[in-house]
């Protein structure tokens, strides 16, 4: 087996499969007890929701400030850190940058983390630190990890039993990186019940709760049975273990369920009042728009644009019904979105517009229903950028996007590299203190992380803890512990806690 730092992306698919291969073969996974006083642990939230910002936020651009330099013609990269100025936020001691001025006034309603660092997985492949975040495990691994949202599932359970515990939106896997994509979007070993509930488009979730138009209850009900037989002939029904065929069979019976639930509506954001779904959208754009015909077909200009915003608003509606564990991303596309190797500052001009109101109309919406305290939304990416620097200064890997000598070209103006020794976490509700920082870095560059390090095994304790969850906490697969945090290594971060 190749060393972790030469992985390619073909590496990655090939052990991604041969893991799933794997899973498909493992029987039940055996909750292993952790100790009497981890079991003890008193919850704060009860429902999680990650906004995923894909593609490598930097860090000096959005959420940690630093020296601001307007662009011109022959500046030199290392002059620039920041190409945006600092705001003021509802917290004197928190700064954020321009274009995040929606979140600077819900900033008293949450934790700001500066120092999350990322996994050093040598040669930097967006996909496999997404893989790192999600499931808090470096591929390739022998087994098929679960994504934290099927651990949670799986753990928990549902807080509604007609409603899918795990929901994933906004993530198509019929873009680039598509598959590698997939390999993390999987409950792994725990079966596939406790996977994520896919809605790659917002706009027509309302389409997955309900049966093809036209399509009468008895005709639809003689499909599902036929799709069992399907299913059950497939290599899962062929080769699978008898515990993964029958979490196949109750995972198809829990979206069947769904599908006559009054729960199903919160799927269907055409029901939501206009001018709540226009609080969700960027500025500019008219929710007028958005007739009922235009959310179930996805013909209007939002598909796009408003993507992110239309996921918080659907977020905000399946917490309200019961979901346990929500994800909403900006969606990876491999230079597009976050993933800023041109175009940095105007590039991110237009992300903040996508997410600045959405994140925070959440924060509001879910304190203006009662709902605040026991949600917590964990705003997040899977690292950095600078414009010098690839990985970490004691860690530097190959130069893998290019920046010139000079800056003759706005397209060059901004964080282009991936830097992964210093990144923005937000956390609002969910028993985490509010208007709260955590971390210190540097001033100049390399802008690392000087306090208060975090690590994806420690932020994972720390998103276990509030939902009442050991980091100790293992399942048994293939006779040996697979712990909910690497090597149940992880520690929560208890300052963080009100």
């Amino acid at each position: 087996m190749k060393a972790a730092s030469q992985l390619t992306r073909r590496d990655f698919l090939k052990t991604a499969s041969a893991a799933t291969l794997s899973a498909l073969a493992a029987g039940r996974a055996r909750q292993v007890r952790a100790n009497d006083a981890e079991e003890k642990i008193k919850p704060t939230a009860h429902t999680v929701i990650v906004l995923w910002l894909a593609g490598g936020v930097a860090h000096t651009e959005t959420f940690d400030p630093k020296r601001y330099t307007p662009f011109e013609k022959g500046l030199k990269p290392e002059q620039v850190l920041s190409t945006f100025p600092a705001i003021d936020t509802a917290v004197d001691p928190i700064k954020l940058t321009q274009g995040f001025e929606r979140l600077a006034k819900v900033m008293d309603r949450g934790a700001l983390i500066r120092s999350y660092t990322a996994g050093d997985l040598g040669f930097i492949l967006h996909s496999r630190h997404q893989f790192h975040w999600h499931t808090g495990y470096a591929p390739p691994q022998t087994v098929a990890c679960p994504h934290i949202g099927s651990v949670i599932a799986r753990t928990l359970g549902p807080l509604n039993p007609a409603v899918p515990a795990f929901i994933d939106i906004g993530q198509r896997f019929d873009v680039g990186e598509g598959e590698e994509l997939k390999a993390f979007h999987t409950a792994g070993f725990l079966g596939s019940e406790y996977g994520p509930f896919l809605i790659p488009h917002p706009n027509q979730a309302a389409e997955s709760v309900r049966p093809p138009a036209g399509m009468t209850p008895g005709r639809f009900e003689d499909r599902n049975k036929f799709y069992r037989k399907l299913a059950a002939a497939s290599p899962v029904g062929r080769h699978g273990s008898e515990y993964q065929r029958e979490s196949l069979a109750r995972s198809m019976d829990n979206a069947h369920r769904l599908l006559s639930s009054p729960a199903a509506k919160a799927f269907d954001l055409s029901l939501e009042p206009r001018e709540s779904v226009q609080k969700y959208l960027p500025e500019g754009f008219d929710a007028a728009k958005l007739s009922a015909a235009q959310v179930r077909d996805g013909s209007y200009e939002a598909q796009t644009v408003g993507r992110f915003g239309l996921g918080c608003l659907l977020a905000r509606r399946l917490a309200e019904v019961g979901a346990r564990f929500i994800e909403v991303t900006s969606e990876y596309i491999p230079f597009l979105n976050w993933d800023t190797h041109e175009h940095g500052h105007t590039r991110m001009v237009a992300m903040k517009q996508q997410v600045d109101g959405p994140i925070s109309q959440l924060v509001l919406d879910l304190e203006a229903r009662g709902l605040l305290d026991r949600t917590l939304i964990v705003v997040a990416s899977e690292f950095s950028r600078d414009m010098l620097v690839e990985g970490k200064p004691d860690n530097i890997v190959k130069h893998q996007v290019q920046v010139p000598d000079t800056i003759t070209d706005i397209k060059h103006y901004g964080m282009h590299r991936h830097f992964t020794d210093a990144g923005g976490v937000l956390l609002f509700g969910g028993g985490i203190k509010r208007g709260h920082l955590h971390g210190v870095t540097a001033d100049e560059r390399p802008c690392r992380t000087l306090k208060d390090r975090v690590v994806i095994e420690d932020l994972h304790a720390t998103i276990y803890r509030a939902m009442g969850i050991s980091p100790k906490l293992a399942y048994e697969i293939e006779q040996r512990p697979f712990y909910v945090t690497r090597d149940g290594l992880g520690k929560p971060i208890l300052s963080l806690f009100a």
